[in-house]
């Protein structure tokens, strides 16, 4: 069941302000940005930059965290990808309450297992 308009609205706000804090200066956001997407029940942060074997102007996303919401059990999943470009627990906190506390896991990344 996809968001209702104030779950978004909160989820939105919490996203907003993660990236005015993490994003790169505007002057290097062409070579280097952060961005986000809202899928189904799934927030999900990724870098985007140059591919470096593309087409000028070809981009690429590099994913970086990602937290899905169990509306059953009223919590967020948190992920995170490896090297394998898959998804896998983040095991120092597996779940948790609020988007919220997702983006201060993501901030804090104090495992080096979301921006290395």
């Amino acid at each position: 069941m996809p968001f209702q308009t104030h779950e978004l609205t909160e989820i939105d706000h919490a996203l907003n302000a993660f990236m005015q804090r993490r994003r790169p200066p505007a002057e290097i956001r062409k070579e280097l940005d952060l961005e986000h997407r809202i899928d189904g029940q799934s927030v999900e942060i990724f870098e985007r930059r140059p591919a470096w074997r593309g087409a000028p102007g070809e981009t690429i996303e590099l994913s970086v965290a990602k937290a899905t919401y169990v509306r059953s059990r009223d919590h967020w999943r948190v992920y995170w990808q490896r090297a394998d470009l898959r998804w896998h627990r983040y095991d120092p906190a597996p779940e948790v309450r609020y988007v919220q506390s997702f983006l201060a896991l993501v901030d804090e990344d104090a495992y080096n297992c979301f921006f290395g």
